[in-house]
């Protein structure tokens, strides 16, 4: 028989990526009672078990510079104490776990977010399990940071799965990292439109005719380790990341073709002659699944034109059109790198973080009310670390003022965050 328990705090937030972690420890550092739950045995999803190889993207929020000043004080060799884009791992989990000490965050690893626990349309708290059994939390604001959206979605908020057009999803990816790589004649390609000629060829081309279908591209990234870098090359395509099986099949897929890519890179790619494998990620790169409804959806336009909402909670937001293609590898015929145009940053309104026709409820991540295209662009980690820390903060308002979250001014959030 499982054991059943019960908690109470002020903010629950469920997972522990990097919006979930910059809400969290933005709410707990203000003086809220957070739980933060976290599926894995790590904080940080795809920063940190993930292997993600670097801060993609850039965002106005002080908590990420935060990162990456503290981050730069934990590297070593040639990066201590430089700010760099690039991410150590291994660094970052410590660094995340003290910082959410030094906040006061109460820490629950191991244990999944099982259902929502609603009053109504009001969400009144989740049940988790992990070993020591179910646990009931209630909490007075929760915190969806769970990528897929999984309690908002058991809550009963509407949301669209993946494109609009026919619910297809960006692919998923498992990164890895190879060492033996001579950084002195080593090529690194960072984007689908980054390109290299050699004497056999030019080297997307010829990872598409060396690599299997759905890989076939090369994404290759520096590391603040001397000879080692981070490969985002594997790929796997019509996965949905919300299906336990699909999950499954999507894993198995890419470690399939670890091997190939690897024979790929000594082949063909300058440094790489001598390259092996030194770590893979523990956590499948899941880019896209549920869009919420929200009391307002992001569009396209609104990054292309860079507007300034009234109600903005995410400022300076910057990247592109990043969709990978839904049918194989490289960029999909959707998706803008190079060729992107606005080169302003972008603001995010508070009504994106709140669920359609629910209270107590606040999406946060790559999972806020957005539309297919706008999602490739404010999916990436900094932009998701802003996200988290508006969460972070509106969620404080609302528990030390006893105020509903639809009444918050997002001038309070601003102020509280710094922007």
């Amino acid at each position: 028989m499982v054991e059943k328990f019960e908690l109470h705090t002020d903010v629950l937030v469920l997972g522990s990526g990097p919006a979930g972690f910059a809400a969290a420890y933005t709410a707990a550092k203000n003086g809220a009672g957070v739980i933060l739950v976290e599926q894995g045995g790590d904080v940080g999803g795809i920063s940190t078990s993930g292997l993600m190889s670097h801060w993609t993207g850039s965002c106005g929020s002080p908590l990420y510079y935060e990162i990456l000043k503290r981050s730069a004080e934990k590297n070593e060799g040639s990066f201590k104490d430089e700010i760099t884009a690039l991410i150590d791992p291994e660094k970052l989990k410590t660094l995340y776990l003290e910082m959410l000490d030094e906040a006061g965050c109460r820490l629950m690893l191991y244990t999944f977010a099982e259902d929502a626990i609603c009053d109504g349309d009001k969400v009144t708290g989740a049940t988790v399990i992990n070993k020591s059994g179910r646990t009931d939390i209630y909490a007075d604001v929760v915190i969806d940071a769970t990528g897929d959206g999984d309690i908002a979605a058991r809550a009963g908020a509407k949301f669209i799965l993946g494109r609009e057009s026919d619910n297809k999803m960006q692919p998923a990816t498992l990164m890895f990292k190879v060492g033996g790589v001579d950084y002195d004649r080593a090529v690194f390609l960072g984007s689908f439109e980054s390109t290299y000629d050699t004497p056999d060829g030019e080297l997307q081309a010829l990872a598409r005719e060396h690599i299997p279908y759905p890989a076939g591209h090369i994404l290759t990234y520096k590391t603040t380790l001397p000879g080692v870098v981070t490969c985002n090359m594997t790929n796997a395509v019509d996965i949905d990341g919300t299906c336990a099986q699909d999950l499954t099949k999507a894993t198995l897929t890419c470690r399939r073709q670890m091997e190939d890519i690897v024979k790929y890179l000594r082949r063909f790619v300058p440094g790489y002659e001598n390259c092996f494998i030194i770590s893979s990620a523990s956590l499948i790169g899941i880019r896209e699944t549920r869009h919420f409804k929200g009391r307002y959806t992001l569009t396209e336009r609104d990054i292309l034109e860079a507007k300034v909402f009234e109600d903005y909670v995410v400022k300076d937001a910057y990247f592109n059109f990043d969709v990978h293609n839904l049918t194989g590898a490289g960029l999909d015929k959707t998706g803008v790198q190079k060729h992107f145009s606005q080169t302003e940053g972008y603001t995010i309104p508070y009504r994106c973080l709140i669920p359609e026709a629910k209270e107590n409820l606040l999406l946060c991540g790559r999972n806020i009310s957005g539309t297919h295209i706008a999602h490739s662009n404010f999916r990436v980690m900094p932009i998701c670390i802003g996200i988290g820390e508006a969460a972070g903060a509106a969620a404080y308002i609302s528990v030390s003022r006893g105020t509903g979250l639809n009444d918050i001014d997002a001038k309070d959030i601003r102020k509280i965050i710094g922007i």
